[in-house]
Order: structure tokens, then C-alpha cells, then sequence
């Protein structure tokens, strides 16, 4: 299933491929109309076969009359215009750049992904292994997805989109479900980014701690085995079956070969593994690039992204 349906992106081409590119920074008008999420949504009333009318309503998107969602009698939508302007006043004052933003599944799922224009955070010095940072904001037009606003780090080299650090606790990531003080708790987040790069340099110190340990092929091969199966796999082992089987070479070659992982400071260690993992989700597992970026940001590939930080935290530790 295609799950991108319009999306636009900044400068070099994304690792998913997709996308109309744009040269300039765009201004959040710009970047609307570039990404093809300039309409709107509104809610209209459900009416059983015989006529009555039920609580529930439907979300129907004005360009093409095309029903989103069922939805609450109190749900308020979240329009792709006020999304933007959640920006304006980071962009504006160059403290965030536009960099893509489109919709998925139709339009029912639709995100912004803005750089934040700090410096980045170097993970190992000796081969200028950085990473930036990034937020995305995310909301749904068919009532299943509250808004989301998280910080989100990206390794340059390889552009892979790494999951934050287990001491976060989720106190990065803002859920405002869609009611009548929707914008009043989208302008909290302002307060919340002002916390972003002590949410960042935390992480850091443990991607850094990754990359101070070795790893051989033995805990390499636990390492997958813990992410992809949990500590189940041991009983199927002992059962005679092949836990990770098919991922197990993949991980295994990306961890020898994968974008940035042959480099100095970086080869053999456990970073290497983890961004090795992190590869796998993002480049190789799912249909296509389309289905991947969907389940990278919002399904049980994140899931499985922040699962492998943790595990590979804990195995150093």
C-alpha cells in the first residue's frame, strides 16, 4: 500500500525518496502549498439508513469531499494551516527551518518535520559522526491519532532518524487530543522547546557511551535476537528454531557495511549495532519507502527503534 500521498522536502533528497524537493528555506505558506496540504477539514453529521441522526460525525476534507474519520460530537480538528503556524514563531526568528511535511493513508495522517537550528550534537570526534535536531509534529484527521510534537535525531551521515533516550520518559513527546483548547495547548509547547537540547546532549551521552563499547558477534547476534524476538528467543533455541532468522544476516552484513558504520571510532562498536538496527528499519524492512517512513515515524517500527536504544543500553551497562 502507498502510504505517502502528497509530501514535500528541503535541499538534498530524503533517505525515503519521495517528495517534491524545494531549493529555498520555505516560509510555512510555502511549505504548505509544496507539500499539497493546502485544504481543510470540517465535520459533518452521521445519519443511520432510516434517517436519524447519531452523536458521532464524520471528517470530510473540502478538496475532494473524501470522509477522513468517524469522530466524537467534541472533537475539534486540528487544521493543516494552524499546524504550520505552530512554527511561524521558530521559523521567523531562524530557530527552525521547514525542512518536509506532507500526509499519509489519504490524508488521514498528516506531519511536519522542522530542523532546529542549534549546533549539532558530535558523537565521535575522530570521523565527525554528528547528529541534528529536529522536531516533528504530527496529527491525525481520522480521530485515531492525538497531536504529537517530539524531538527527533538524525544521524547526518547516514540520515537515519535514531530514537531518544529511555531516561526521557516521554516528557518530549506532547499528546494534546483534539478539543475546544486545542490551540491553547499547542502554544505550551513553545515552553516545552525550551528543554529540547537538555533532551538532545542527554541522548548524546548515551549514543557516546554506545560507541565506547565493542561488540562481538556473539552479543551482536543476542543483540538482534533481544530487539526483533525478546528473551524468548533462548526456548526457541532450545526448541530447535531460528529466532530472527531473515533479519539476522541483514543487521549482520549493515553492521560490517551500513551507512556509516565503517567509520573511524565507529566499526565495531555498539553504536555500530544499534545504527546497523536503525538502518534495517528505515531503508530495508517494509514494502517499499512509502510504507517504511509511515511505520518509521508512527508504527511498530519506532516501536522497535526505541526498543533497540533500550536494549543496547542495557547490554553495555
Amino acid at each position: 500500500m502507498h502510504e505517502v500521498e502528497s509530501m514535500m522536502f528541503l535541499g538534498e533528497t530524503p533517505w525515503h525518496r519521495l517528495g517534491t524537493r524545494v531549493i529555498e528555506i520555505p516560509t510555512a505558506d510555502e511549505a504548505i502549498v509544496a507539500a499539497g496540504l493546502n485544504w481543510k477539514v470540517e465535520t459533518k453529521p452521521l445519519f443511520l439508513a432510516d434517517g436519524t441522526q447519531v452523536s458521532n460525525k464524520a471528517v470530510v476534507r473540502d478538496s475532494d469531499n473524501s470522509v477522513l474519520g468517524v469522530v466524537g460530537e467534541n472533537y475539534k480538528p486540528l487544521q493543516n494551516k494552524d499546524a504550520f503556524n505552530f512554527f511561524n514563531p521558530f521559523v521567523e526568528s531562524g530557530l527552525a527551518t521547514f525542512e518536509t511535511a506532507g500526509s499519509l493513508r489519504q490524508g488521514k495522517r498528516v506531519w511536519i518535520l522542522a530542523k532546529i537550528n542549534k549546533d549539532p550534537m558530535t558523537i565521535v570526534s575522530k570521523s565527525n559522526d554528528i547528529v541534528e535536531k529536529y522536531v516533528l509534529l504530527a496529527h491525525g484527521h481520522d480521530g485515531l491519532m492525538s497531536v504529537r510534537v517530539g524531538f527527533t535525531p538524525i544521524r547526518v551521515v547516514c540520515a537515519n532518524t535514531l530514537a531518544m533516550s529511555i531516561s526521557d520518559n516521554g516528557s518530549s513527546l506532547l499528546r494534546v487530543k483534539h478539543t475546544k483548547n486545542l490551540q491553547d495547548n499547542l502554544d505550551k509547547v513553545a515552553k516545552i522547546m525550551n528543554l529540547a537540547n537538555q533532551k538532545f546532549e542527554a541522548t548524546a551521552e548515551q549514543y557516546r557511551f554506545l560507541a565506547n563499547r565493542e561488540i562481538n558477534t556473539k552479543d551482536l547476534e543476542k543483540y538482534v535476537k533481544l530487539v526483533f524476538v525478546g528473551p524468548k528467543y533462548e526456548q526457541m533455541e532450545a526448541e530447535g528454531q531460528k529466532p530472527a532468522r531473515d533479519v539476522l544476516p541483514k543487521v549482520i552484513e549493515l553492521f560490517e557495511t551500513g551507512r556509516g558504520n565503517a567509520l573511524p571510532g565507529v566499526a565495531g562498536t555498539t553504536w555500530a549495532a544499534y545504527n546497523a538496527v536503525n538502518e534495517y528499519l528505515g531503508y530495508e524492512r517494509g514494502a517499499d519507502e512509502s510504507s517504511r517512513l509511515d511505520k518509521m515515524w508512527f508504527g511498530d517500527s519506532a516501536n522497535l527503534n526505541k526498543k533497540a536504544l533500550e536494549v543496547a543500553l542495557e547490554m553495555v551497562a
